[in-house]
């Protein structure tokens, strides 16, 4: 958009000028010229009394018809297919029933025609495979080349991918490529029952609002999904679906070389484990983590946290659950001093099992705790901690 000044109609009364919350007007001779900080918030153009300002559409719309298709990237890692692809596939599969359009699957790798029949079997209608040398360990530039390549050929109304490490690195270099929009970490995507078109719901300022977001204009619509928002797709009876093997017309290179592959020890997964045990403001001090720590290493779990408890400097941020941390699905989640707010319940509210400590008989994390402990968890924990061990001894 661009904010235009009719000077033949612009009298110089400066109401613009008063009006402008931002300090983007400044006075030049006769005549008010916008600069940098406008945020087009129309407050000029709402005061001017002569009609001289205009806010103008320069954005290029295009014709959006010839796209059809829900696409997902289908991530793999060093031959395995990763579960966020079997997430997003339900989540395309869902969007079909109001959407009406074939669901596909991209897949890029070397060697790795099994995991596309592994698609099939879960539903997927069609797996797009480009199976490459240069492909088998992901860098960016590549993989954003070939996947650019196949969305142009094939005009896909809708491309989605995981905001795992992978889809955040490459999916807005696609984006930009093919010149349209990306909703990134959002964490619900459905289709509008009247516009048909893709609503993106993701947090912004800190976590404080969700907002929906849209792409008219432009194709693909696409956006990042956090892993662990739905349930993974359900293997089918007879699979239908078909795998098509593409060429790509470009070379391959990539300004990065992979040298060498090592394991990261002592890394923090919360979105694979199966057991996370978090603590939050309840815990009153960092160094109470160890109690936390000890518990879960005796049961195999996760360490967990609040924002609260990261904010404070008590845990790094990689343990943090909740809208601006991880999403997290494990089949025990134990909280700890945790009250409940909102921004947290929407990390972690879809574990299979959850149980809540907490001294605050009115706290919201009850409310979707399957099992509830009122009391000081300075008493239960070390108490869970003694039993454990006797257990084991």
């Amino acid at each position: 958009m661009i904010l235009r000044l009719l000077k033949d109609k612009c009298t110089g009364c400066q109401q613009c000028l008063d009006a402008c919350p931002f300090n983007a007007i400044d006075w030049k001779e006769r005549f008010p010229e916008i600069n940098e900080n406008c945020r087009f918030c129309r407050k000029c153009i709402q005061v001017c009394p002569e009609g001289a300002l205009v806010l103008e559409e320069t954005e290029k719309k295009i014709d959006t018809s010839g796209y059809r298709g829900i696409w997902f990237f289908a991530e793999q890692r060093q031959g395995k297919l990763s579960s966020v692809s079997r997430e997003l596939l339900q989540v395309c599969l869902q969007m079909r029933e109001t959407l009406k359009e074939e669901v596909a699957g991209v897949l890029l790798g070397y060697q790795v025609k099994k995991l596309a029949d592994q698609l099939l079997a879960h539903g997927c209608e069609k797996v797009y495979l480009v199976d490459r040398p240069e492909l088998e360990n992901f860098l960016e530039e590549p993989y954003a080349l070939v996947l650019a390549e196949l969305i142009r050929r094939y005009r896909p109304n809708i491309v989605v991918a995981a905001a795992t490490m992978m889809g955040r690195a490459f999916f807005p270099s696609v984006a930009a490529r093919i010149g349209t929009g990306l909703t990134a970490d959002c964490t619900q995507l459905h289709i509008d029952p009247e516009s048909k078109l893709l609503v993106q719901t993701r947090p912004t300022f800190g976590g404080n609002l969700m907002a929906q977001i849209i792409c008219r204009y432009h194709r693909p619509q696409m956006a990042t999904l956090r892993p662990k928002m739905v349930e993974e797709a359900r293997s089918v009876q007879q699979p239908k679906g078909q795998v098509i093997t593409e060429t790509v017309s470009t070379q391959l290179p990539s300004v990065v070389k992979l040298l060498a592959q090592k394991r990261a020890e002592n890394l923090v997964d919360l979105q694979e484990a199966e057991v996370i045990i978090s603590g939050g403001r309840g815990l009153g001090d960092g160094k109470n983590f160890d109690l936390i720590r000890e518990l879960a290493t005796l049961v195999g779990a996760a360490v967990g946290a609040s924002r609260a408890a990261v904010d404070s400097g008590w845990i790094p941020y990689p343990h943090q659950v909740g809208q601006t941390g991880r999403t997290v699905k494990p089949k025990i989640y134990l909280a700890c001093g945790i009250s409940g707010a909102i921004q947290h319940l929407a990390g972690m509210r879809t574990s299979d099992f959850i149980i809540a400590i907490n001294k605050d008989p009115d706290a919201p994390i009850f409310k979707v705790a399957h099992l509830g402990l009122v009391g000081d968890l300075f008493q239960i924990i070390p108490f869970l901690i003694r039993k454990i061990k006797e257990n084991k001894s």
